[in-house]
């Protein structure tokens, strides 16, 4: 065993790269936890919605559901006349008859829709037609609707199938909440690490006791014992302990038995010493890193001892809070499942000179002030024993081990103190792909927040040109060249390719109409266009998808046409469920119910992206996945061709 002292300090770069490389964390371990225990805890994998949400198409009003066609023309001094049928559709009741041409059925909100419906008229804009007995017989109509309108589609919330949470998220009340929409009563988590905090010193008392000279109250095991909580972490204090061998060594030797072992106290020069000495008796892996080059925190201890990770943080309360913020939250979060931190930074300029210490790397607490040019920075002046200076400080200023003196007027950068609110890392907007959500999960692990909006392949594209997004995914043809996507450009936006994937018809195998098709998708088209008994779920305005279906479809209107779904997941799920009888979505989500599929063509989604954030480190990160062999194999498996 080799001990560092303080006459030769660790840099803070060499301590980090020991500790992590000599524990390679990684999480300990999933477990199944009742929904109703599953707050503030960490996914341990991704969470795929197994039913629609809402699971039927239903009503978003009390009213009458109707073909909206039915009602155009309709107004308070010409109303349309519309026969009721006899059914009245409540919460919880399946209907039983359809809804044809110059009918409707009374229906509840919450009710669900019946088949040939595509609307719902509020009951307040309808008058009954006569004022006898059977006067529910007949209504008047007295102004339109348009197709969807006061109702919810099935699967329009959340789709079956879709990815919902991810791994790695940290569930609070919106998305247990979700959990139970779901109808998830089990969810798998990490389990929580269990981290052992020994208060160490004779000067310690709890607070409420009685202070007096040379008394400190211990507030490093709260202010550890909430950090540790905060990173999903259980603390198992173990109280004060007094500067006493025999006590600090039977405190360690039982503390050694749990996930991570944090002492606070008791590491420094001369006879102060003690908990370094207690260390010594305990078989080591490797080194021990005793004394680092930082300021503050240079005290610090870092060992495995008997397997277990183990740290002796500074006494200090600024002096403990950086070096378990620099050295043990890492560590914590990857055994609780949590992704990497990613810190967030603003630009300042620092109005007056600061001074640091050679061949340390100081941090240095500052206050934000905002100015007509953005932020200035000006120290707190707080030392190591400063109580208050986290709770009051915006952020902090690392200054280089190298670095003497940093000047005044210099623009600098100060990583922020909290979770305070901030834009994703990456933003995505277009069409939507079950292949960009495995990617943005990828991302996610590597500690990059990514927000995609689903508004089709043409909304992403104008978002592009807006500057409003990172990336923009699309997949639309050129109908004269046939050619994906480069049709779009313009001088300041750039094509990456991405991956080929198979566009095709869905319908249920066992549909006797689908039994019998020959290979010529136009004359499938044509077939089903003209029978009146078949459904179709569109797709949303703007998609490649809709693009796609336009084309085949021509002038035509069939049923359903104005039925319009969000996402490939939501088509399959629409004909799964019946609600429909085909539609046209990509190969993986057929196979995903067992549907069949007629491929009409290979498409190339592609991401669009302003040449201006083409240096941005997280597009390269995110066009980077596209290049690795198991991100491509993956790919590959969910039927998505990537060469």
């Amino acid at each position: 065993m080799r001990q560092k002292q303080f006459l030769n300090l660790a840099t803070a770069e060499k301590a980090e790269e020991y500790f992590w490389n000599a524990i390679n964390p990684v999480p300990l371990g999933k477990e199944l936890v009742h929904l109703n225990n599953s707050n503030r805890r960490i996914l341990a994998k991704d969470i795929f919605a197994k039913y629609n949400v809402p699971y039927f198409d239903r009503s978003n009003f009390d009213g009458f559901a109707i073909r909206a066609k039915d009602t155009f023309g309709a107004q308070e001094t010409s109303p349309v006349l519309i026969n009721l049928n006899p059914e009245i559709i409540t919460c919880g009741i399946t209907p039983k008859k359809s809804v044809n041409r110059g009918t409707a059925t009374p229906i509840a909100t919450g009710g669900v829709l019946p088949r040939g419906a595509d609307g719902v008229v509020m009951i307040e804009n309808t008058l009954p037609a006569n004022h006898s007995k059977s006067e529910n017989e007949t209504i008047q109509i007295l102004k339109p609707i348009v197709p969807g309108y006061g109702i919810s589609l099935a699967g329009s919330d959340i789709g079956a199938g879709e990815l919902v949470l991810r791994m790695g998220d940290r569930l609070g009340f919106r998305e247990t909440g979700t959990l139970a929409a779901l109808g998830e009563s089990k969810i798998s988590v990490w389990k929580k690490p269990k981290v052992a905090i020994i208060s160490t010193g004779d000067e310690l008392i709890l607070p409420g006791e009685l202070i007096s000279v040379g008394k400190v109250f211990d507030s490093n095991s709260t202010l550890i014992s909430h950090a540790v909580e905060e990173l999903c972490c259980e603390p198992v204090n173990f109280g004060i302990v007094p500067d006493d061998e025999i006590q600090l060594e039977k405190a360690l030797r039982e503390a050694i038995n749990l996930d991570f072992v944090i002492i606070s106290g008791g590491t420094s020069k001369g006879e102060g010493d003690l908990n370094f000495k207690i260390l010594k008796k305990f078989k080591v892996q490797g080194e021990i890193i005793h004394g680092v080059a930082l300021k503050p925190g240079k005290p610090l201890c870092l060992a495995v001892i008997e397997g277990t990770p183990s740290a002796i943080l500074p006494g200090f309360p600024t002096s403990s809070t950086f070096t378990f913020s620099k050295f043990i939250a890492p560590v914590l979060r990857a055994f609780a499942g949590i992704p990497p931190q990613k810190s967030k930074y603003v630009q300042a300029n620092l109005p007056v000179r600061l001074n640091s210490e050679k061949g340390k790397t100081e941090f240095n607490l500052v206050h934000l002030v905002r100015s007509l040019n953005g932020y200035s920075a000006y120290s707190t002046g707080k030392g190591s024993g400063s109580i208050t200076g986290f709770v009051r400080a915006d952020g902090f200023l690392e200054i280089p081990r190298n670095t003497e003196m940093v000047e005044a007027g210099d623009e600098v950068s100060i990583q922020l103190l909290g979770e305070s609110i901030r834009p994703p890392d990456l933003m995505i907007i277009g069409s939507h792909c079950v292949g960009l959500d495995y990617l943005i999960g990828e991302m996610k692990k590597r500690g990059f927040s990514c927000q995609f909006l689903a508004v089709g392949s043409m909304g992403g594209l104008l978002a592009a040109k807006r500057g409003e997004c990172d990336l923009a995914s699309s997949h639309l043809m050129d109908p004269k060249s046939e050619i994906y996507n480069r049709h779009l450009l313009s001088p300041k936006l750039h094509l990456e390719k991405g991956y080929k994937r198979k566009q095709g018809l869905l319908f249920r195998k066992e549909d006797p109409f689908f039994s019998d098709y020959d290979s010529n998708i136009e004359n499938l088209i044509k077939k089903i266009v003209n029978n009146s008994e078949l459904r179709m779920i569109n797709r949303n305005r703007g998609s490649g998808t809709r693009i796609l279906l336009d084309h085949f479809l021509s002038n035509h209107r069939p049923s359903g046409f104005f039925q319009e779904a969000k996402s490939h997941h939501s088509v399959a799920a629409a004909i799964s469920q019946k609600r429909a009888d085909w539609g046209i979505a990509i190969r993986s989500v057929a196979e995903d119910l067992s549907l069949g599929f007629f491929p009409i063509q290979n498409e190339e989604y592609d991401f669009i992206i302003p040449k201006e954030r083409l240096e941005r480190q997280e597009v390269i990160i995110f066009l980077n996945l596209l290049k690795e062999p198991k991100i491509r194999k993956h790919l590959n498996s969910l039927g998505l061709e990537i060469k």
